[in-house]
């Protein structure tokens, strides 16, 4: 079994940096009503398109002079023009330790998360009906933990979907890492993975390639299966295309699930986190894999407690282990790391366990089962539920929309 202990430098990211929304100086993203070319308007306007969109939105990004912006903006085919922006992950190495709980008959690590939300016990062992996309740095494709069966990149001068960062690959094995008698499991065991790479090897990119990572999903839901998206990133404001791109995408079928951001702060100010059709994941801090507060204080906040850094408010659907959580990571390794985007692939999983079980499910009807399903913040204290199990809570959460645990075992 590979135990690589990993040191990984604080440049990754840091825990408490999203992105501040920074405009990109010059950079447009431009949104087309429908029937409308977006390739022929580009060439019109003499446009060098950076980012083209032709299924989940019409339009197109790029650098756009004072003149050809207002050209565009005064063209009735346009719908909106909107400035690029910078975007981040949401989650930070911050241990190369082991924090595994126990092992599956088979031999894999069960992860304090995967653990502490009770996915081990859910009958599906073999996820792999069901398609997820992880919008993030990409995935280590040859990775023997994860089942990646395809990927795109949106990063400028970067061809390959393969992880640079780690961070898309540690979503990854949350979300869906094989029990195959190494390494750790995931919440839905080997489902089949498609790496979206739209950010850097820092963890940065830009709005406009997140779009393009949306209009790939869209465009390729139904040829390749896919049925959940990870959207483990963000940035503060909003953007009328992404918003428009996602919309149209889960009306096409494919549930979004996305951190709400590490600032401590109310998420209804950060994107896509405030998108009303995503399920939006708060994170919870969990030490040992158990219910009842009973375990050894995180840096982040005591045992089953809600994260410190974790943001909240009435967008948030559903919360989800977050702090110091083991899974897979780049180039074939593991590594532990925090944030929301630790919390959202938990979510993603369980979306996907119950599409495995209920494959015609539509994402309304997934996150009603979900919230149907999950745990209630209170009582902390362990209770038994109808099926004999014992259950838990979380205390602390900042706000009094009380979001409850998410909940594998029973979808």
């Amino acid at each position: 079994m590979n135990l690589n202990r990993f040191l990984i430098s604080s440049a990754v990211a840091a825990l408490s940096s999203i992105a501040s929304a920074q405009v990109i100086p010059g950079q447009y993203i431009v949104m087309l009503r429908a029937g409308h070319d977006p390739h022929g308007v580009a060439i019109e306007h003499g446009v060098r398109a950076e980012q083209i969109y032709d299924t989940a939105v019409l339009g197109f990004s790029g650098p756009l002079s004072a003149a050809k912006l207002q050209a565009l903006q005064n063209d009735r085919r346009v719908q909106a023009v909107e400035p690029d922006r910078q975007v981040a992950i949401l989650g930070q190495v911050v241990t190369a330790g082991l924090t595994a709980a126990t092992v599956t008959s088979a031999g894999d690590l069960v992860p304090t998360g995967v653990d502490r939300i009770d996915a081990e016990l859910n009958s599906c062992t073999d996820a792999s009906s069901v398609g997820i996309a992880i919008i993030d740095t990409g995935i280590s494709l040859t990775h023997p933990d994860l089942y990646v069966a395809g990927g795109i990149s949106y990063v400028t001068g970067i061809a390959s979907a393969n992880d640079d960062n780690g961070h898309g690959s540690h979503v990854a094995g949350i979300t869906a890492a094989k029990i195959n008698g190494l390494g750790v499991c995931g919440v839905a065991p080997n489902a089949k993975l498609f790496a979206v790479k739209v950010l850097n090897n820092t963890g940065s990119g830009t709005l406009s390639a997140v779009i393009s990572g949306v209009n790939w999903v869209t465009k390729n839901a139904k040829l390749k299966g896919i049925k959940v998206a990870n959207m483990s990133l963000g940035f503060t404001s909003t953007s009328v295309t992404l918003n428009s791109a996602i919309t149209k995408s889960v009306n096409g079928g494919v549930t979004y699930v996305v951190a709400a951001g590490n600032n401590a702060l109310d998420a209804a100010t950060f994107s896509p986190a405030n998108h009303p059709s995503v399920i939006t994941v708060s994170a919870v801090a969990d030490e040992d894999g158990d219910c009842g507060g009973d375990g050894l204080a995180t840096y982040y906040g005591a045992d089953d407690t809600f994260a410190s850094f974790s943001n909240f408010g009435a967008v948030v659907d559903i919360a989800a282990p977050g702090v110091t959580i083991y899974s897979t990571f780049m180039n074939g390794g593991y590594a532990t790391m925090s944030g929301t985007s630790m919390a959202a692939p938990h979510v993603t999983g369980c979306a996907a366990l119950y599409l495995v079980h209920h494959p015609t499910a539509t994402p309304a009807t997934v996150r009603t089962a979900l919230l149907a399903q999950a745990t209630p913040q209170s009582p902390v204290e362990p209770w038994l539920d109808t099926t004999g199990r014992w259950r838990g809570g979380f205390s602390g959460d900042p706000d009094t929309t009380h979001e409850p645990l998410v909940d594998a075992a029973g979808l």
